[in-house]
């Protein structure tokens, strides 16, 4: 929570007769600039309380506030009741405090005692890890860490797509077309060759389709053959999975995929079945739905085969009674929609009161050149290729510009790394997003290269200072940093935890990627404006610690983002 909103709601609930503090904070607003206050109070839903206009409210609350420190005025304007900062006093304030807490600055203690799970990434066994796949693993990866920021513990879970008639399809397909060689030579490229050569001959045969379904089945009976090759398929692909997350530095507390459930699925299907939730079609079992206005859940097929929403519903359960979550969250792209709400509403009418925990977190597809990504079709672009791309350009980009920094390799793949997860998190969640090479790997403008260049640039500021970092406390007077431009920084790092928060809040990180371009940005003009390496010892520190501020609330932003931070560049 803002405390200086905090403080504002308190006082300003101190002269409202049953209006609690909390109600006050929320009607409490940012105006669109600082000639209007930095904070604004609206007083129009207190006209029919009072039953006086809503400038007659402003003004005799702008008389009778006890203004709280860091605030100097209170002004009515227009129903709004207006404070305004002691601009002075409010730098001090925060530029103490980010020193003081650094990498917990804009924490919060909200989510103690409580878990939130998070199911994200979970890319499909035997299939290439492609840019579609980023979204998710990106987004989840930055909620992950933002959670844990405002003090939740955090369980991020693969749940990769290691079970299905997509298996059966693929063992056909090896046992027709393929060959051990390929498959251990380049496990990703083989596999996914193999794929598309069975739907391009199942378009010619369609007996192969039901070929596949065979070999699922047989899977799921513990077939011998068929769950070795399964297992085989899978180990290969999972090396190759490592090599990616390692690179987008990307962690997950458990890879518990849909095979996970394989054992955990009867239970369930006996549970839903004494609930006389379930119903036969044509030896099919499905749960009807048509009074909710969706189609009906099917959770069996007539060959005995389990379906995905089977084993999301078994996981859901597993992972209540495991973790006891307060919140359980579902990354996948929009079009699963229907999917979500029709298990969710499953698991509402099992009886289970958790069900309203459970929340699907949608976000836009991404397209190449306008085409939909298919692995069946062969259309992907495959994810390594593009960060290594991206670490390359970066690699060509510090040869030309910069050829005697240290570290070069490491700043190379922490930049075009950045730049990959910057580009996408910068999108809002929803929106669709298509794939171009051309800009892909794009550092101009409002990108994560620019964040990390002002972070790099305001540590070349300190060390050029030459001050002992590590045990510094710099004397800081606030009436230097009154001027427009030092008070649009310092309010950036003041609402920082409040672009945290929102960013939770709402499952977007984009929040937070616009928060730290406005910071970096707000940083360059003071850099340019003000000289900081000035003769004069009090003003030379206080415009030091604002530099040293911006660059730590700069790296944390970059780390809630899964970016890293470098020193040079």
């Amino acid at each position: 929570m803002n405390p200086f909103k905090e403080i504002l709601a308190a006082t300003i609930a101190e002269k409202l007769e049953n209006h609690s503090p909390k109600e006050i904070f929320e009607l409490i607003e940012t105006p669109p600039n600082s000639d209007m206050g930095d904070y604004a109070f609206p007083c129009f839903r207190l006209a029919k309380v009072f039953r006086k206009a809503p400038q007659a409210i402003a003004s005799e609350l702008a008389k009778n506030v006890q203004l709280p420190e860091p605030f100097k005025k209170a002004e009515a304007a227009g129903g709004y009741l207006n404070f305004y900062f002691n601009r002075g006093k409010l730098a001090e304030i925060i530029l103490n405090k980010v020193l003081q807490e650094k990498e917990y600055y804009g924490s919060s203690d909200e989510g103690n005692d409580q878990v939130v799970c998070i199911d994200f990434s979970a890319p499909n066994i035997a299939k290439p890890f492609h840019v579609g796949h980023l979204r998710s693993t990106v987004i989840g990866s930055s909620l992950y860490k933002i959670y844990s920021h405002m003090g939740y513990e955090c369980v991020g879970i693969n749940h990769l797509g290691d079970w299905g008639t997509q298996f059966g399809k693929v063992i056909v397909a090896y046992k027709n077309w393929g060959s051990e060689e390929r498959i251990k030579e380049e496990p990703i490229q083989g596999l996914l060759d193999l794929y598309v050569k069975f739907h391009e001959e199942s378009e010619k045969n369609p007996a192969l389709e039901d070929e596949a379904r065979d070999w699922f089945v047989r899977m799921e009976k513990g077939d011998e053959e068929a769950l070795a090759l399964w297992k085989w398929f899978s180990n290969e692909t999972i090396n190759e999975l490592q090599k990616i997350y390692k690179l987008l530095d990307v962690h997950f507390d458990h890879y518990t995929g849909e095979s996970f459930y394989n054992d955990k699925m009867e239970p369930v299907l006996k549970d839903l079945k004494e609930k006389n939730l379930l119903q036969e079609s044509e030896g099919a079992i499905l749960i009807d739905l048509e009074p909710y206005g969706m189609p009906p859940c099917l959770v069996q097929k007539k060959d005995g085969s389990t379906l995905y929403a089977t084993r999301d519903i078994t996981a859901a359960i597993y992972r209540k009674k495991t973790f006891d979550f307060s919140k359980c969250l579902y990354l996948t792209d929009y079009s699963q929609n229907l999917h979500f709400e029709q298990w969710f509403k499953v698991i509402e009418l099992m009886g289970y009161d958790w069900a309203q925990n459970l929340e699907h977190v949608p976000f836009g597809r991404v397209t190449h050149e306008g085409r939909r990504i298919q692995s069946r079709k062969g259309t992907v672009v495959l994810l390594e290729e593009v960060i290594h791309g991206a670490i390359e350009k970066v690699s060509e980009i510090i040869e030309e510009k910069n050829p005697e920094l240290d570290n070069k390799e490491e700043t190379a793949i922490a930049v075009g790394v950045g730049a990959v997860i910057f580009n996408d998190l910068s999108h809002n969640r929803i929106k669709d997003i298509s794939f171009s090479w051309d800009t892909a790997f794009s550092f101009d403008g409002e990108t994560g290269p620019y964040v990390q260049y002002t972070h790099a640039r305001a540590g070349s500021v300190l060390r050029k200072a030459a001050i002992e970092l590590e045990n510094w406390k710099p004397v800081i007077n606030g009436a230097y940093l009154e001027d427009e431009v030092s008070n649009q920084v310092i309010r950036q790092m003041e609402i920082f935890g409040d672009a945290v928060r929102d960013a939770m809040k709402k499952n977007e990180p984009s929040i937070l990627t616009r928060h730290v371009v406005d910071l970096a940005q707000t940083f360059n003009r003071f850099y340019h404006d003000h000289p900081i390496l000035v003769e004069n010892i009090e003003l030379r520190e206080t415009r030091l610690a604002l530099v040293m501020s911006v660059k730590e609330v700069l790296k944390l932003g970059l780390s809630l983002l899964g970016i890293k931070a470098p020193e040079r560049m």
